[in-house]
């Protein structure tokens, strides 16, 4: 006859402590939540859902990684009550077995995901749930490439593994308690689940639990973690005071849109206008090149695309020096340097793998330099043509943009469109055109003044 002592819940002294049992609990669920999160990554073509994704997995990773050093902190400090003596000895040598195993998941997937991402080529930085900065770990990011694959490698691996090994043990570990709590009908269950009354099948505190783990599993399912912002901040609308040539613009670019070709706008006779109603142009018919003064507003930007969804950047440190007039050029001549380190597209996390050697190389590469060697009047406006270097490699690049010139003050707009990959602009896991476009639209809007004699 079975002992009917085993069908109330176990004694106080018998059960896990308050804090040994929220600790399980919660890391319970965070797991789950991470496998959830790990499967949609997996499934996601959608580039700006799968990075916001794994942002967030790597967010809950460290979470785990904390909370589990804090648990066998616990654990170590605390001794935990011992197994019921009723099991058999393979029972218990299964129970302690699944415990160290699961102590292992704990700590190894983590790890191992952080050793990915220390020695990924894209170099990533991590914010805990877009806020709190995680360092890679230490000298992975420096190593060489070849050195980096290699810890690359093993982390994949050892990660793949112990997703594996968690699926298993998720098996093992459930339909233990189950049986435990429906067939044998004893107070296993209850260490864990205090109060939970041996056999019964829909005890209010089990339900609670399985709620619990429903929750978990819908969260993961359901949660949409932000991406990147394709869309920078709006410049302001109007120039602020007048600034030096040299001066480092920082006022974002105005979001870009996809024309199927450069957009050019008419410019009034030839580059010259006045405002309806106003004074003609100060210039004279004739007047050799001046030197104008790039104002705050000006802007520089880019636009490409990432998987189909659009990508709007603007550099936001650039100078140029400007010695030009409509009707001297043959000897106008254009300066522009811009820091590819400045680059921005309104995702930070995104933006600082463009400094690094797969984009810009801006630690070997630190400037662009544009050089206008040849200007020349169209129907339109003007051509400004000449060499662009960049990441150490010089192609002739043709800018057509439109003037306006009114007395002192001259609004220039205009761009053109590159090939990144004939700069090297995109190496490695980016060098492909599949799902970032060989194709990269460039325009600016130049508000200048005209310099004091």
């Amino acid at each position: 006859m079975r002992d009917t002592t085993s069908l109330t819940p176990a004694p106080t002294s018998q059960r896990y402590s308050t804090v040994a049992i929220a600790l399980h609990w919660i890391l319970a669920l965070a797991v789950l939540l991470q496998l959830v999160i790990g499967l949609r990554m997996g499934a996601t073509t959608k580039s700006s859902a799968a990075y916001g994704l794994y942002q967030l997995h790597k967010s809950v990773g460290v979470t785990i990684l904390l909370l589990s050093l804090v648990r066998i902190g616990w654990r170590l400090s605390h001794k935990p009550p011992e197994l019921p003596a009723h099991l058999k000895t393979w029972e218990k040598a299964l129970a302690k077995a699944a415990h160290i195993l699961f102590y292992l998941i704990l700590l190894g997937l983590p790890v191992t995901g952080w050793i990915m991402v220390s020695a990924s080529k894209t170099n990533i930085p991590t914010l805990l749930f877009g806020t709190v900065p995680w360092p890679h770990l230490p000298m992975l990011p420096e190593l060489a490439e070849p050195a980096k694959a290699i810890w690359r490698k093993g982390g994949e691996l050892g990660h793949g593994v112990l997703v594996k090994l968690t699926y298993l043990l998720l098996l093992v570990h459930v339909g233990g308690a189950l049986k435990h709590q429906l067939v044998d009908r004893d107070a296993t269950l209850s260490r864990m689940i205090p109060g939970v009354k041996p056999g019964a099948l829909f005890d209010p505190r089990a339900l609670l639990a399985a709620a619990s783990v429903a929750g978990a599993l819908a969260l993961g399912v359901l949660v949409f973690p932000d991406g990147p912002n394709p869309t920078p901040p709006k410049a302001p609308a109007t120039a602020k005071a007048q600034a030096p040539i040299t001066e480092e613009l920082k006022t974002p670019a105005p979001a870009l849109t996809a024309p199927a070709a450069v957009e050019i706008r008419p410019a009034a006779t030839a580059g010259l206008g006045s405002e309806a109603g106003g004074k003609p142009p100060a210039t004279p018919s004739t007047e050799p090149p001046v030197s104008w003064v790039v104002q705050p507003g000006s802007t520089l930007g880019f636009q490409s695309a990432w998987s189909g969804d659009p990508v709007n950047g603007h550099f936001n440190r650039w100078t140029a020096k400007i010695n030009f007039s409509p009707t001297a050029l043959s000897s106008s001549h254009i300066e522009v340097d811009i820091d590819p380190a400045s680059a921005a597209t309104g995702d930070a996390q995104r933006d600082a793998t463009l400094p690094t050697e797969d984009w810009f190389s801006t630690a070997k590469f630190p400037t662009a330099h544009f050089s206008a060697t040849h200007l020349r009047a169209t129907e339109d406006g003007f051509m400004a043509e000449g060499p662009l270097t960049l990441k150490g490699v010089s192609h002739t690049v043709v800018l057509a943009f439109t003037l306006k010139i009114n007395h002192d003050q001259a609004v220039a707009e205009g761009g053109t469109k590159l090939d990144r990959t004939l700069f090297g602009v995109g190496q490695g896991d980016y060098a492909g055109t599949d799902q970032i476009p060989a194709t990269v639209t460039l325009k600016f809007h130049i508000l200048a003044h005209r310099a004091a004699p």
